[in-house]
């Protein structure tokens, strides 16, 4: 087994910068923790022997991230085991140069009388065995935490299919009526309807964790409305506003076709004369991808339907939050007679740089 798989690679990247503050942090606690433990009194000479370890420690740490990042690349080649024995490997041999180096240091700095001192090879030894329990702890925890993060997210993925995959029973039954009635009456605008559905349920089994055009998905979500018109007619009717989106612009699958299903099934079905659902979609100048959906709210409330309301939204935020984190926003709003949901989210772009025609229909 090899550590290309990276859920199975768990040694850090040694050439990013937050991995090189989190060694050289760490230096400073172990320089910190021997200073209290070999203290007594906190003198003058405790902070002579901080300063000493301190500047050990960094420097061990700095020529062990030297040794690493040259190897990076290679440890993605290796095994788990033999990856994490290099790494071991090359931060002993960092810590016997650096001991010698100080040694050799000293003696030139006529602090030390000779190049060989009674106490060297103790010292090698203590800052070996000390060097290798801290790397095994060290190691111990990015396997860990490599493992919870790897753990969270197949989780986070697991839950992200399966609300995607969710769909309300009643839509499929309405939709299946909708079209058996219309096999004699009106044939091939059954058969444009069955291939509506069959698309809609090859996204929703689709890999939610993809982000896709947003011109496709305009066009799934116009293949649902389509469906719906056939059960409501004339009682749903639908306007788009479409203005300076890029046409190659991604979005999270399935963000728009939950928001028009309960448009639909909270706005439109309740109101005896139906109504009209609005999508606007917009980019700005900050580089966001603005979305308002919005419906008129019925005269009489479905208070009982609240809960499936608030599952499609939840739903909705924690797919968002997994693709853009903090930098994507959904909130609903009334105004007036109106139920409006809007989503702000970073403009991903694919290649190209086209934009859809400005359009309102």
């Amino acid at each position: 087994m090899t550590m290309k798989d990276s859920t199975s690679y768990f040694l850090p990247d040694f050439s990013s910068l937050a991995i090189a503050a989190k060694v050289l942090f760490m230096a400073e606690v172990i320089a910190v923790i021997f200073t209290i433990a070999s203290s007594d009194s906190f003198a003058p000479a405790d902070l002579r022997r901080f300063a000493f370890l301190s500047a050990y420690t960094l420097i061990v740490a700095l020529v062990s991230l030297g040794l690493l990042r040259i190897v990076n690349r290679g440890l993605r080649q290796l095994s788990a085991i033999v990856g994490s024995l290099v790494v071991i490997a090359l931060m002993l041999v960092a810590v016997v140069a650096v001991t010698e180096g100080l040694i050799n240091g000293l003696y030139a700095l006529g602090v030390i009388a000779t190049r060989s001192p009674a106490w060297q090879l103790t010292m090698l030894v203590h800052s070996v065995l000390i060097g290798t329990v801290v790397m095994l702890l060290g190691l111990r925890y990015l396997f860990v935490s490599h493992k919870a993060q790897i753990d969270a997210k197949l989780e986070q993925e697991a839950r992200i299919q399966a609300l995607q995959s969710r769909i309300r029973p009643h839509f499929l039954f309405n939709s299946m009526n909708s079209i058996a009635s219309l096999t004699r009456s009106d044939p091939a605008r059954a058969e444009a309807a069955l291939q509506d559905l069959a698309d809609l349920f090859r996204v929703l089994l689709a890999d939610a964790r993809k982000l896709v055009p947003i011109s496709a998905e305009q066009e799934i979500s116009r293949q649902y409305l389509e469906i719906e018109k056939l059960r409501l007619g004339d009682r749903l009717q639908v306007q788009w506003t479409v203005s300076n989106v890029p046409r190659n612009a991604l979005i999270p699958t399935l963000t728009l076709q939950p928001l028009l299903e309960n448009a639909i099934y909270h706005g439109i079905e309740p109101r005896f004369g139906g109504g009209t659902v609005k999508i606007e979609l917009w980019g700005d100048q900050s580089d966001t991808l603005n979305v308002l959906i919005s419906n008129p709210i019925p005269e009489v409330r479905k208070h009982a339907h609240g809960r499936g309301n608030k599952i499609a939204m939840d739903n909705i935020r924690q797919r968002l939050a997994s693709h853009f984190q903090d930098a994507a926003s959904l909130q609903t709003f009334e105004e007036g007679d109106q139920y409006h949901v809007k989503i702000k989210m970073p403009i991903v772009r694919n290649q190209g740089d086209r934009f859809l025609a400005e359009s309102s229909r």
